[in-house]
């Protein structure tokens, strides 16, 4: 059998946590801050983890995380 490719877009993008959840940024956080509201830049400070529906999807294209 051939080995799985993994989306490279995706590996980019996600990372696994301890427990075995998906962790992901938050978007619109690279360029023009000074137009985007305080709040949201506070908010997307950090990481989150993704849900289990986004999760299974994510999982489909990492084969070997």
């Amino acid at each position: 059998m051939p080995k799985m490719k993994t989306k490279s877009s995706a590996k980019k993008r996600f990372s696994l946590t301890g427990t075995g959840k998906i962790k992901r940024s938050f978007a619109y956080k690279s360029h023009c801050l000074e137009e985007k509201p305080k709040k949201m830049k506070r908010k997307a400070r950090g990481t989150t983890t993704l849900a289990p529906q986004d999760a299974k999807i994510v999982r489909r294209f990492l084969p070997y995380l």
